[in-house]
C-alpha cells in the first residue's frame, strides 16, 4: 500500500493511499523431455496453476503431432489474473535405422536359403523366419524384416525368395542289348 502526500500552494497537505496487489506468476510445466523415433506422434501438455496453455511452433496443447526434427518447444501458461509464465521441453527425434533384407534370391524347391538383416541391432522376420538361419521354403514368398536399433527405433525392408520347381527329367525306357552292342542314352525334360 502506497501513501501519497499532496501539498498545495498554501502549505496545506492531505494524503491518499493506493494498494498495488502483486500476483504471483502461475507455475507452468512443459513436462519431461522426450525422445522419439522419426515419424512417431508426440503429445505435449502444459500443466501447473495456469488456466490456459499455448505453445510455439504451431503446437496445440494436449494434441498429438508428428515430430520430424529435434526441437525445443516453449509453453506459455496464463492464469485468471492474466499473469503468464513459461517452460520448455525438448523433443529429441532419432532417425530410423537403414534396414536391409538383402538381395532377392532364387532357389530350387527343396533347397535352403538364409536371410539376414543388416543396418540395425536386432532383427525380426515374418513367416517364422529366424535371422541368419537356413530354412527351406516351399513357395515363392516375400519376407519382411523389422530391424530395431539401440534407440528402439524400427524400420523394415523386404526380400523375395523365388522357389523354382524341379525339372521333370526322363532317362528314357530300359534297354536290352547284346554284349558289345553300342547303347545311346538320352535324358529329356531339362
Amino acid at each position: 500500500t502506497y501513501t501519497v502526500t499532496g501539498t498545495d500552494g498554501n502549505g496545506c497537505q492531505n494524503t491518499d493511499q493506493v494498494t498495488v496487489t502483486v500476483n504471483a506468476l502461475p507455475t507452468v510445466s512443459a513436462g519431461a523431455d522426450q525422445t522419439v523415433c522419426f515419424g512417431d506422434n508426440v503429445t505435449l501438455a502444459g500443466s501447473g496453476s495456469a488456466s490456459t496453455y499455448s505453445w510455439d511452433n504451431g503446437i496445440t496443447d494436449n494434441t498429438a503431432f508428428t515430430a520430424s526434427t529435434t526441437t525445443t518447444y516453449t509453453v506459455t501458461g496464463t492464469d485468471g489474473n492474466n499473469c503468464s509464465n513459461t517452460d520448455q521441453v525438448t523433443v529429441t527425434v532419432n532417425a530410423l535405422p537403414t534396414v536391409s533384407a538383402g538381395s532377392d534370391q532364387s532357389i530350387c524347391i527343396g533347397g535352403e536359403v538364409t536371410l539376414a538383416g543388416s543396418g540395425a541391432s536386432t532383427y525380426a522376420w515374418d513367416n517364422g523366419v529366424t535371422n541368419n538361419s537356413a530354412f527351406s521354403p516351399n513357395t515363392t514368398t516375400t519376407y519382411t524384416v523389422t530391424g530395431t536399433d539401440a534407440n528402439g527405433c524400427q524400420n523394415t525392408d523386404q526380400v523375395t525368395v523365388t522357389v523354382n520347381a524341379l525339372p521333370t527329367v526322363s532317362a528314357g525306357t530300359d534297354q536290352t542289348v547284346c554284349f558289345g552292342d553300342n547303347v545311346t542314352l538320352s535324358g529329356s525334360g531339362a
